[in-house]
């Protein structure tokens, strides 16, 4: 079983960046697809990022597209979200989980398991 745990959240100002981290433990998650979603209070979980396993494929939401980018240590069973220009829409609970294997890559359902979730605020 893998076990996920995010860092790296925090409260920043717009136009500013911060690197979140997921970490992974237990079997090893090089194998996976590792995806990045968020959630917004009273809003479904959203997909922002996905990185192949080997790092040489990524996807990305249009509303971060340009400004985020994801990328994997696999050495370090570790997979990072660098945020640039945040913007006070991009506040949310940021979430990292191991996709299936099979199915879309944008929808959750298809990401299993799940980590606890770091807070991001950006301020205006």
């Amino acid at each position: 079983q893998v076990q996920l745990v995010e860092s790296g959240g925090g409260l920043v100002q717009a136009g500013g960046s911060l690197r979140l981290s997921c970490a992974a433990s237990g079997r090893t998650v090089s194998n996976y697809a590792v995806g990045w979603f968020r959630q917004a209070p009273g809003k479904e979980r959203e997909f922002v990022a996905v990185i192949s396993w080997s790092g040489g494929v990524t996807y990305y939401a249009d509303s971060v597209e340009g400004r985020f980018t994801i990328s994997r240590d696999n050495a370090k069973k570790t997979v990072y979200l660098q945020m640039n220009s945040l913007k006070p829409e991009d506040t949310a609970v940021y979430y990292c989980a191991a996709h299936r294997g099979s199915g879309s890559y944008y929808y959750p359902d298809t990401f299993a398991p799940w980590g606890q979730g770091t807070q991001v605020t950006v301020s205006e």
